[in-house]
């Protein structure tokens, strides 16, 4: 039987999307479920779906249709960032592994001016302070100040429910937990910083910031997602193109080659590799498949 995962290890998985929606409390008000979903079709006959998550829903939020639930009951395997009824249980003690430095200076002084102020304010807004990031590298300080904001209440996110729901079907990676954290791991000190001042900021913007995102994402409002891109810590250009950019690059080329194999692929990642001129849907368009929003 598949445990649900902790929050920490969920958000952990999340990467970018998980950082910057802020569960409610309990499942708000919503429209009717529409998430985005887009078949692919090969001149050799290649099949598949494409779909966006959000990897951290509130506790009883609809966001399953009838279109969504036959594309997947018709697809033969699921390929998803993380495994995370495989990895999940690891995911701890790799962010342990790679989080720590000797000699790290406290955590507010690596930020300044107005960044600075907002980082205290979020610290404090949960009672932390700079010895509770002491020799945390500032990626790892930024996920664990993300994961403070999680008031525990919210329900598992799509991808791990497409993971269970998949039963004896194979569940392929495109990432893996590792991988994944070592990304973070490898960014530039600055571009480590520009992370923690983001989550600072969205943490402090709060509720009704998340709630809005999560109706872009359960409308189907595509334009809205791929506007939210290049908003936020996705603005800065060391960021986007390090936790969104190269990553849809590779991750198309490895979409290609499952395609290839036959059958019918079933991709479901976060959203925002998904839309826009640079996200999944256009890039594989950009390889000869014909791909077309069917939700």
């Amino acid at each position: 039987m598949i445990r649900a995962l902790p929050p920490f290890a969920r958000r952990l998985a999340g990467l970018w999307l998980a950082l910057l929606l802020v569960a409610c409390n309990s499942a708000p008000e919503q429209p009717e479920p529409a998430p985005a979903l887009w078949e692919i079709t090969g001149a050799n006959g290649q099949h598949g779906y494409l779909f966006g998550t959000v990897h951290s829903l509130p506790e009883g939020y609809r966001w399953r249709t009838q279109v969504l639930d036959d594309a997947f009951a018709a697809s033969d395997r699921l390929m998803v960032e993380v495994d995370l009824a495989r990895d999940g249980a690891a995911i701890g003690g790799i962010f342990a592994s790679l989080a720590r430095s000797p000699g790290l200076p406290p955590l507010s002084s690596r930020l300044s001016g107005e960044r600075q102020a907002e980082l205290k304010q979020a610290m404090k807004a949960r009672g932390l302070s700079d010895k509770d990031f002491a020799g945390l590298e500032s990626w790892a300080a930024a996920l664990t100040l993300a994961q403070a904001y999680d008031d525990g209440t919210d329900g598992e996110g799509a991808d791990l429910t497409l993971i269970k729901a998949a039963g004896k079907r194979p569940v392929i990676e495109l990432e893996g937990a590792a991988p994944q954290l070592r990304l973070f791991d490898a960014l530039p000190e600055q571009d480590q910083r520009d992370l923690l001042a983001g989550v600072a900021q969205e943490a402090l913007q709060g509720e009704e910031l998340g709630d809005e995102r999560l109706n872009h994402w359960l409308t189907g409002d595509a334009a809205a997602l791929e506007k939210e891109t290049h908003e936020g810590m996705l603005a800065d250009p060391g960021l986007r193109e390090a936790l969104l950019l190269s990553r849809n690059r590779a991750w198309s080329e490895k979409i290609a080659e499952e395609l290839a194999k036959g059958g019918t692929l079933f991709v479901a990642t976060g959203a925002a590799h998904m839309v826009g001129r640079e996200g999944l849907a256009a890039l594989l368009a950009e390889r000869g498949y014909s791909v077309r929003r069917v939700q």
